[in-house]
């Protein structure tokens, strides 16, 4: 990301990057239009997933300017037999009776474990899905309202103490490769990852594997999926001198003689852009892949409820919403407290447009 920053910025270097999430907003006007690529690809091959147009799009010329690749995206896993010794047959999709899991969970002897550190993915995604899932958020529309501290965010954060009780020791610190450990050594029964703990259960830990499946992040109060997952996109800088070179190697790579092969080389651990890609068999080919099939229809933006840029870039390189869900759990603080603390670090990114100046008379 650093590099493709100073390309940006020095306006010389590579041509094309395959960045992540606001990556392209944070520079816009440096990229070539890529709206007929993104049109083609959108009607051949079932159009884009929803929240590819709020990525994909520069709000502010209604262009495209990045193709979204996919996402890494991010699901429960979760011990089977575990659950049925706790007196559950089916995982919970909604987020009260997956507390209630937990806790069943931790009173066997099978604490849950979620990334509470300063984790890229793991702890960003989690983190993001469980505040908006009690309508929590960050700013409003507009782009620079901040709305953080507010009753849905204390709600989210009161509900978060009864998660943490349920958790191993030391997720205060986990990154991101903690979680999958500690699932692997059979230390945790839930946790929140992609498909990588499966595959690396069935190449060293087979029992693991047969035991462990994988469900949809459940649903809060807000009634409807609020997910997050990393997420990539493709972009080409104006500078390139082979600008419609560049872009015929984007479209070469969308299509499907090369995106399906590539889609099921990655066994379920990038869930495609484009609806069509859906319908590969490597979605039903093991049904622990199938949950990962859907998370990109399930996700929202980064930004959310704002749009793309710098200021949401910032929020979220910065772990504003991971260390406010710390602050509560792991340091004590009230869930207003926390919130108000939150909302005065993302303050520091967004900021009230300039006021148009006033007409002059004729």
């Amino acid at each position: 990301r650093s590099k493709a920053a100073m390309t940006a910025s020095v306006g010389a270097g590579h041509d094309i990057v395959l960045g992540w999430h606001d990556d392209p907003h944070l520079y816009p006007d440096k990229l070539v239009d890529v709206t007929d690529l993104a049109t083609y690809l959108d009607k051949k091959y079932g159009g884009w997933e929803p929240v590819c147009f709020q990525y994909g799009i520069n709000q502010r010329t209604k262009r495209w300017i990045a193709l979204p690749v996919g996402a890494p995206t991010l699901c429960i896993n979760y011990r089977v037999s575990w659950m049925k010794e706790a007196g559950y047959d089916k995982f919970p999709d909604k987020i009260p009776e997956f507390i209630k899991l937990s806790k069943a969970l931790k009173a066997k002897g099978h604490p849950t474990g979620h990334a509470m550190g300063k984790a890229v993915g793991d702890g960003n995604n989690t983190w993001h899905w469980w505040l908006w899932s009690f309508g929590g958020k960050v700013v409003e529309p507009d782009g620079y309202t901040l709305c953080l501290n507010k009753k849905e965010t204390w709600d989210a954060l009161e509900a978060s103490k009864e998660l943490y009780e349920t958790m191993i020791p030391g997720v205060a610190s986990w990154l991101d490769p903690h979680n999958n450990k500690a699932f692997l050594a059979g230390e945790i029964s839930i946790t929140g990852n992609g498909i990588s703990i499966y595959y690396a259960a069935k190449e060293k830990f087979p029992e693991i594997a047969n035991d462990m499946d994988h469900a949809n992040m459940p649903i809060g109060p807000v009634g409807k999926p609020t997910e997050l997952h990393l997420f990539n996109q493709a972009f080409i800088f104006r500078h390139c001198k082979f600008q419609q070179a560049a872009k015929h190697y984007l479209l070469y790579m969308f299509e499907q003689e090369q995106y399906g092969p590539w889609i099921e080389a990655m066994r379920g651990y990038v869930t495609p852009s484009l609806k069509e890609y859906k319908k590969l068999p490597v979605w039903t080919v093991d049904p622990k892949h199938t949950p990962f099939r859907d998370s990109l229809s399930r996700m929202l933006w980064n930004g959310y409820a704002g749009p793309e840029g710098p200021a949401s870039a910032a929020t979220m390189a910065e772990y504003v919403v991971v260390d406010m869900f710390n602050d509560v759990c792991v340091g004590g603080k009230s869930p207003k407290a926390a919130a108000a603390a939150a909302q005065d670090r993302a303050a520091r990114y967004y900021r009230a447009p300039a006021p148009k100046p006033p007409a002059k008379k004729a």
